[in-house]
């Protein structure tokens, strides 16, 4: 792209709205200064902005983003048809096994839920459509970063923070990559509660028509529930029996 192309000021206003995410529901400019590396002025500009279209509202001192934000998630999602088409199987696959399914996509070094089917809480978080998790020690995100070439994908771990989540999260960049070609060779992933205590999940790839992986799907379970060694027995049968029947309409 042209650098003449490259709008600053959107680029700057759409740094702001993200840095809401990062577990601050409400920020003075000094902290989101802080949080972007904008300049104070900058920041300061940026939210009035916000505030003047009606994304965010403030009460002189802490800014917050308003509910007019969900207008730019929900127009992805009513854009394209993948969330839609995906939903119906992964309800019937939640119901035939038991357990919460889920579909995502990879977006920089984290994976966006954009469908899911839940049977129970699992996780502390209440995942939904637009949840983020990091991509190196999720399942559907091993899934998604060992369907890229190898260059690209040591390109987004080298990018992620990557600390240990549990005491059994795999933090040495060998292990990692030892997974991720683990996951190519066998065609799933299976995370044993490295990203929360008591969560297990297995992921398999969604390819389309011509063999291109475009999302992820993934049952969780509670690990007192499932036992690791059984997941693939239990579940990937009927996992890659729906990733089959998606593959045809994929396209």
């Amino acid at each position: 792209m042209k650098q003449t192309d490259f709008i600053g000021g959107l680029a700057k206003g759409l740094k702001v709205m993200e840095a809401f995410g990062s577990g601050q529901p409400g920020m003075t400019i000094a902290q989101m200064s802080e949080a972007t590396g904008l300049d104070r002025a900058t920041a300061r500009r940026c939210l009035l902005t916000l505030v003047e279209l009606g994304y965010a509202r403030t009460d002189g001192k802490h800014f917050e983003l308003t509910p007019k934000v969900l207008r730019l998630g929900t127009a992805y999602l009513s854009a394209t048809p993948l969330p839609q088409l995906l939903q119906p199987h992964l309800e019937a696959l939640s119901k035939d096994v038991g357990q919460s399914a889920s579909a995502s996509v990879l977006e920089g070094t984290e994976i966006v839920y954009i469908a899911r089917a839940s049977q129970r809480r699992v996780m502390s978080i209440n995942l939904m459509p637009g949840s983020r998790l990091p991509a190196w020690c999720a399942s559907m995100g091993r899934v998604l970063l060992a369907a890229l070439p190898p260059d690209q994908a040591i390109a987004l771990l080298d990018r992620s923070d990557i600390r240990p989540l549990t005491p059994h999260t795999k933090v040495a960049r060998n292990d990692l990559l030892e997974e991720l070609s683990r996951v190519r060779t066998q065609g799933y992933a299976i995370i044993d509660q490295e990203l929360e205590l008591g969560l297990c999940s297995i992921a398999v790839p969604l390819k389309d028509s011509r063999g291109r992986t475009v999302a992820a799907l993934n049952i969780g379970a509670p690990a007192a529930a499932v036992t690791v060694s059984d997941m693939p027995s239990d579940y990937l049968p009927v996992m890659l029996r729906v990733q089959e029947e998606l593959r045809v309409l994929l396209s």
